[in-house]
């Protein structure tokens, strides 16, 4: 090797790459903070807010409930299952609590065997909605008057307009401050950071707005029935139509009970599982640029940490305690820039990156995922069945 520090060489092709991605993450939030918003008393009174909702997160009517608060002009429909006693439990609450607001429920059947109960729900509650624009959010999410404003606005250039997510770190269990941190750590440096070199893929489908209209010439959520990952399925979709994806900074914050470790691997697993149909559906060129910028910087990450176990020498020490800094600085000053508070745990954040080759492992072998009550078998194709 010539004297290689092989630590040295792998702490500095991390750093470079880490640097990039901010400084392009940087670039872009500063670019949308110089674009105009649309007034926010005007988005709210025109936007359909379609939330699909499953009773069993102890959270649940905190969240609806402060949705609820943050959107007060904004119309509701809340799609449950007939046979789902706690979520219509739940909105019974709220709706004595919140008298004023516009809420549709609609009742729904199961979904039949091969088709996505989220899609099922809307696709169904679609014809009901009159609003102009149409906001899809998931029942443990939250979202601002400011961040709708600045999705709705994002519709006169795009298509569909997807927001950026964020989790609430409740602090209380170790599994939940873990997927916290992956999420709040990445989520600026995954969605943001690619825009320099090419449009979006893929959208956010914890919170993503369209034009009724719109939705409705492409056939509404008819589309995504049979595809499990139906935000990749949209995504696809519109951009097939000629459609334009806008992935804005606008935050969407999210807070999920994480019940304990076997629930924290059956989240990564299902997210990391829709990567790898989404990584599938791309060109080799798209292939190559997420290898480079999301694949390559965690195996790097061990790679250092081996070298200097093998090879211990000052240098490669220094190197690696300098991008150690680097890696606790960038997520800090990414979320600063966003206006994003949320918890600087550097060990947890660094088990976090060193656990994701680990878990796209795990995805690439088991094609089987657990979501909420129900399992499914994936197929390749993004299809799947009930098992």
């Amino acid at each position: 090797m010539g004297g290689l520090n092989l630590a040295a060489v792998f702490a500095c092709a991390y750093g470079a790459l880490l640097a990039l991605r901010a400084v392009c993450a940087w670039r872009e939030i500063h670019r949308q903070i110089a674009l105009p918003t649309a007034d926010a008393a005007f988005a709210m009174h025109e936007v359909a807010v379609l939330q699909p909702i499953l009773g069993g997160d102890p959270r649940l009517v905190d969240v609806l409930g402060g949705t609820l608060d943050a959107l007060p002009d904004a119309r509701f429909h809340w799609l449950v299952d007939d046979g789902d006693t706690h979520a219509q439990s739940v909105i019974a609450s709220l709706r004595a609590t919140h008298p004023h607001a516009a809420i549709l429920v609609h009742v729904n059947p199961p979904a039949p065997d091969g088709v996505n109960p989220k899609s099922f729900k809307l696709d169904r509650a679609l014809a009901a909605v009159e609003a102009p624009a149409c906001l899809v959010l998931d029942d443990d999410a939250t979202l601002t008057a400011g961040a709708l404003a600045r999705l709705v606005a994002a519709l006169d250039s795009a298509d569909i307009a997807t927001a950026l997510p964020g989790y609430v770190d409740d602090g209380e269990r170790l599994p939940g401050r873990l997927l916290a941190q992956f999420v709040n750590d990445n989520a600026a440096l995954t969605y943001l950071a690619p825009l320099t070199w090419a449009a979006p893929v893929s959208i956010n489908g914890m919170c993503y707005a369209l034009r009724t209209a719109r939705l409705r010439a492409l056939g509404g959520f008819a589309p995504l029935l049979h595809a499990l990952a139906d935000d990749l399925a949209m995504a696809d979709h519109v951009r097939t139509h000629g459609g334009r994806i806008a992935q804005t900074t606008a935050p969407v914050r999210v807070r999920t009970s994480i019940d304990g470790p076997a629930h924290y691997l059956r989240q990564m697993h299902r997210w990391m599982l829709f990567a790898t149909l989404l990584l599938r559906r791309q060109p080799l060129r798209m292939r190559v640029l997420i290898a480079l910028l999301h694949g390559l910087p965690p195996l790097l990450l061990w790679a250092m940490g081996i070298a200097l176990a093998v090879q211990p020498t000052v240098i490669g020490a220094l190197s690696v305690i300098g991008v150690l800094v680097l890696r606790a600085v960038a997520p800090a000053w990414l979320q600063r820039g966003l206006d994003v508070s949320a918890p600087q745990r550097p060990l947890l954040s660094l088990l976090a990156e060193l656990l994701q080759p680990l878990h796209l492992l795990h995805a690439s072998c088991v094609h089987t995922v657990r979501w909420r009550s129900r399992r499914y078998r994936v197929h390749a194709d993004g299809g799947f069945h009930v098992v």
